[in-house]
């Protein structure tokens, strides 16, 4: 296909505010493509070459892309810069200019030279490099039509206004092939096993639904994690899955290592959100090449702090000072931590996500060298036993809050793994932090308001978050925030925010209008909020408001998924 019948279908994409249009043209377009090029366009489409977690970016600013622009289109930054400001959207302003001014060049390209030079602008770093980028991106502006153009330059801005998410793509995959969503569990379960878009794309094209069943796990791709559900008691525990596993439940962060024996061993550890933190945590990296006992291995655990003075482990807001980017030798000394492993998703070219995890349990055992040594060494497999008793249960719980950890975890002793998936094949059991509400609130930030008097040098009022409607893909509103911070918080949320902007509200916000915020943010910030109850509101879209809400803590090791959901929010409420 030609970039300039793409062009068309974006077109018709960020015109369009239906969901289920969307998804109709989405498959459509699909329909049309090569399994070479569905792959490259689903990225495009996301203004991206590869999948998310591999953090590709194009490393161009604004403004380089208007050096850029100005160059192909051989005309004064100062004009182009006054037709902007007036439009006040890069794509529209180059698709006026290059309306009025007639190129010999224009060729209309394939969608794979496209992608190819985008992703060489995206590779393409140190000395030299910007003036690489430079020439790439003025060579496509030549190249395309007026249409074309709007979208080549909105694809490196990060800001191509498409409105909607990857869960989106997975329906217009099940329309592509049944003219309906029918097929979306299936292809979801295997999105969550392999993380690809545009791999899972190209496999549906190329081999069907049924070889879409059969995806395994992959080395270093992540997989996204599994999550628990939540009760507040062992009686309701088991009741809820019987005799099970308990492991204590640390406050730490949660990491998945990726593991290939060689003689230098390949090793990358992933977080919640699917990045790649290998860099931040050397201390792992190197304990994993001594303590793996496998060719090829994936495998979960939980980071946390100790303290070798004391014989404690650290609260999270001092573990949580090892994610950083700067000065690691000298935190990873500050800070030591201790890795306990819980789970075993693959090993071997065996996938082990769909056995029991008893059996799990048994061949992590087998594939991580320790002699449980709390003081000697990094990694070690998370102690468990085996309990049916409310009062063993119970007593489990008191000793792990007393060793300054979460809680415990209870696991269900034939319950399977399942990606991306929150089941009662596991169960937590942590702190009652108030009489009203028995857990914290993971909530997505949604969007903020201007600051007025003190607040004006944070940029930041107040802010509104809210929480998932899995039954129409849609956030609701809980809480508007604008108190509880300190001065270093409000400056950190500003910092975060100023990556996400949207120029509009996106679809998947229900905000009534009393809430409506000046700056909206696509769905990316996670906050856990603690509150002193849940009450009844008619202006937060949920029905349902957080009383008293006051930020805990930033949660930059959690992902989109793992946001409390509407149900879960109901079930919090002590009736």
């Amino acid at each position: 296909m030609k970039f300039r019948e793409l062009s068309v279908y974006f077109d018709k994409i960020s015109q369009n505010s239906s969901r289920l249009e969307i998804t109709r043209i989405l498959a459509e377009l699909f329909k049309k493509l090569t399994t070479d090029e569905i792959e490259k366009v689903v990225y495009l489409l996301q203004g991206k070459v590869a999948p998310e977690y591999e953090k590709i970016e194009f490393g161009l600013s604004e403004k380089l892309i208007i050096k850029s622009i100005v160059l192909a289109l051989n005309i004064e930054r100062e004009y182009f810069e006054k037709e902007y400001k007036k439009i006040g959207d890069l794509g529209e302003t180059v698709e006026k200019f290059k309306t009025e001014i007639f190129s010999f060049e224009e060729s209309n390209p394939e969608i794979k030279e496209i992608y190819d030079n985008f992703y060489k602008i995206a590779i393409s770093s140190g000395e030299g490099s910007q003036e690489l980028k430079l020439g790439i991106l003025s060579h496509m502006i030549r190249q395309v039509d007026p249409l074309s153009a709007r979208f080549l330059v909105r694809i490196p801005t990060g800001n191509i206004r498409m409105g909607f998410s990857d869960m989106t793509i997975l329906d217009a995959y099940s329309w592509m092939i049944k003219k309906d969503k029918s097929l979306r569990p299936i292809i979801e379960k295997a999105y969550h096993v392999r993380p690809e878009l545009g791999y899972i794309g190209k496999v549906l094209k190329e081999k069907g639904i049924e070889v879409i069943k059969k995806i395994e796990p992959k080395v270093f791709t992540p997989i996204i994690m599994m999550r628990a559900e939540r009760l507040s008691s062992a009686k309701e525990i088991l009741k809820q899955i019987g005799r099970c596993f308990v492991e204590p439940k640390f406050d730490g962060f949660r990491l998945q290592v990726h593991y290939k024996k060689g003689f230098n061993p390949e090793i990358k550890l992933f977080s919640r959100s699917l990045e790649d933190v290998s860099f931040m945590y050397p201390d792992i990296i190197e304990a994993v090449k001594k303590q793996v006992k496998a060719s090829e291995m994936i495998f979960e655990g939980e980071a946390v702090g100790y303290d070798y003075s004391i014989g404690k482990f650290l609260p999270f807001q001092e573990t949580v000072q090892r994610k950083r980017k700067y000065q690691i030798e000298e935190m990873s000394k500050k800070i030591p931590l201790k890795f306990f492993v819980f789970e075993l998703l693959y090993k071997d070219g065996k996938s082990f996500i769909n056995e029991p995890f008893i059996k799990r349990r048994k061949e992590l055992e087998k594939s991580i060298i320790t002699k449980k040594n709390l003081k000697e060494e990094t990694i070690l497999i998370a102690d468990e036993q085996i309990i049916n008793e409310e009062k063993k249960l119970e007593e489990l719980f008191d000793k792990a809050v007393k060793e300054n950890l979460e809680g415990i975890m209870a696991k269900k002793i034939d319950g399977v793994y399942k990606p991306g998936a929150r089941e009662w094949n596991w169960i937590k059991y942590k702190k009652s932090y108030s009489s009203k509400i028995k857990d914290t609130i993971d909530c997505l930030v949604m969007g903020y308001d201007l600051g007025k008097g003190k607040r004006a040098d944070f940029g930041i009022g107040a802010f509104l978050v809210g929480v998932y409607d899995e039954k129409n893909n849609r956030f609701l509103t809980v809480a508007k925030i604008g108190t509880g911070l300190t001065d270093e918080e409000w400056k950190q949320l500003k910092i975060k925010s100023s990556k996400f902007k949207v120029q509009k509200k996106p679809d998947n916000y229900l905000v009534d209008k009393t809430m409506e915020s000046d700056i909206w943010l696509k769905p990316s910030i996670i906050v856990e909020i603690r509150a002193d109850e849940i009450t009844k509101s008619p202006v937060h879209t949920a029905g349902l408001a957080l009383r008293f809400p006051r930020l805990e803590r930033f949660r930059d090791d959690k992902n989109i998924s793992d946001i409390t959901t509407f149900e879960e929010l109901k079930k919090l409420i002590i009736r």
